[in-house]
């Protein structure tokens, strides 16, 4: 289903507020496809991000693939551990919290996971493929540039 019909977004002169733009219009995608599911968007984030890490991840490294802050998961991830869809674990330090998916957690995300492909095949089938590779490949390098 190509949206051809609707006019492109104006061009903005900030490559930050571009970005901001266009990951609130996606995110409002996933959204509305993720509605019934449980879980918001950056909620499946975190889930699907715990699952790709395998295991116990730490908060840090979870915070690195995702490039985000400690004050950001420390806010998030709380309440889905009150869910029952994640648990915290000491890790080697003190300081160290580890985070896994418990099993209610891997159904939440396996149950949402129909949804995120519905959301995944709108936005795939609405680009042309050049651009669906810049989603998944050259903003991976944008990012990597901004660090």
């Amino acid at each position: 289903m190509a949206r051809e019909s609707l006019p492109p977004l104006p061009l903005l002169a900030c490559a930050c507020a571009s970005l901001r733009r266009t990951a609130r219009v996606v995110t409002q995608l996933y959204e509305t496809e993720l509605q019934g599911t449980g879980l918001r968007a950056t909620q499946f984030t975190l889930l699907q991000a715990l699952e790709q890490m395998g295991g116990a991840a730490s908060q840090g490294a979870l915070g690195r693939l995702l490039a985000l802050d400690a004050t950001t998961l420390s806010r998030s991830l709380p309440p889905l551990a009150r869910a029952g869809w994640i648990r915290a674990a000491a890790g080697n330090d003190r300081r160290e919290v580890r985070w896994s998916l418990t099993p209610a957690g891997r159904r939440r995300l396996a149950g949402a996971v129909p949804a995120w492909e519905r959301a995944q095949e709108r936005l795939r089938t609405a680009l042309p493929a050049r651009y669906w590779r810049m989603l998944t490949e050259d903003l991976a390098a944008v990012g990597a540039a901004a660090r």
